[in-house]
């Protein structure tokens, strides 16, 4: 996956609202017309990636925190960070739409570059996996369903259509496996979210839960994104599972437990 973040892109961190979890993904085109010249200059799709943040942060009807996408694909290949994980998009038309679905912009449009690359399939199929590793249901839909446009236009919908195939059959990408501090985990598994006030909330808390309830450790339903006492339970039987007794099997994570877990579930962890 090649990844341009919003660092890269000299922007501060989104102010969208959070969000944890979708549906899935809507896939979305530009709608206006692009042009070919960023087959060959990829510089210019990064003007262009920015152009149209600084178009949505100047659209006062729409009154957008950010450029609305979570992310976009560009013809040779880069996915480039809009609001990026964890953050609702502001594209899908209304708030129930865009609390259903986070959404990926490819950088076509309407006339002029209509058809997207295999390098921007590729890399919007990145953002699909990317999401899905944060939240993102299996679901993967044009912008046009459940709204009246033509969004994402003839070639993005007909790949949309036959389930958003990487282009040659190759396998996912495997991407940047999520960080997650050690510290934080504990903080949160400290705090009794059934106590007044506000709960300790980390995004690392919901990767530990489907990691437990991937090791049958934890029911599903019971993984909320917060360490709360069903989780405290699960995290101790696994911490006997890896060999832990006593006071070291007391459902507060360790390091060497939650490095191990991450390594059998995709992700790595920081102390």
């Amino acid at each position: 996956m090649k990844l341009v973040t919003r660092a890269q892109l000299g922007w501060p961190a989104s102010a969208a609202p959070t969000q944890t979890s979708t549906k899935g993904v809507k896939v979305h085109y530009e709608g206006a017309p692009v042009s070919v010249e960023l087959l060959d200059d990829h510089d210019r799709c990064l003007a262009k990636w920015k152009k149209i943040r600084v178009d949505h942060l100047a659209n006062k009807k729409e009154n957008y925190s950010d450029i609305a996408y979570n992310y976009g694909a560009c013809p040779h290949g880069f996915l480039l960070e809009g609001r990026g994980l964890g953050r609702r998009t502001g594209a899908n038309g209304n708030q129930n739409l865009n609390r259903g679905h986070y959404a990926i912009m490819g950088l076509v449009g309407s006339e002029g570059l209509t058809k997207p690359t295999d390098a921007m399939l590729g890399a919007i199929r990145d953002g699909i996996e990317l999401l899905r590793r944060h939240g993102a249901g299996d679901e993967i839909k044009g912008h046009r369903d459940g709204l009246a446009t033509l969004c994402p236009g003839e070639h993005l919908y007909a790949w949309v259509k036959k389930g958003a195939p990487r282009p040659g059959g190759a396998p996912p990408e495997p991407g940047p496996r999520p960080v997650i501090d050690v510290s934080k985990v504990v903080a949160a598994a400290l705090h009794d979210p059934a106590q007044a006030g506000t709960p300790v909330s980390y995004p690392g808390v919901r990767t530990v839960e489907k990691a437990l309830v991937a090791q049958g450790l934890l029911a599903a339903n019971l993984a909320d994104g917060h360490f709360g006492t069903a989780t405290v339970v699960a995290y101790a039987a696994w911490q006997r599972r890896c060999g832990f007794t006593g006071d070291d099997a007391n459902g507060i994570p360790g390091f060497t437990s939650l490095q191990k877990l991450g390594h059998e579930h995709g992700f790595d962890v920081t102390p």
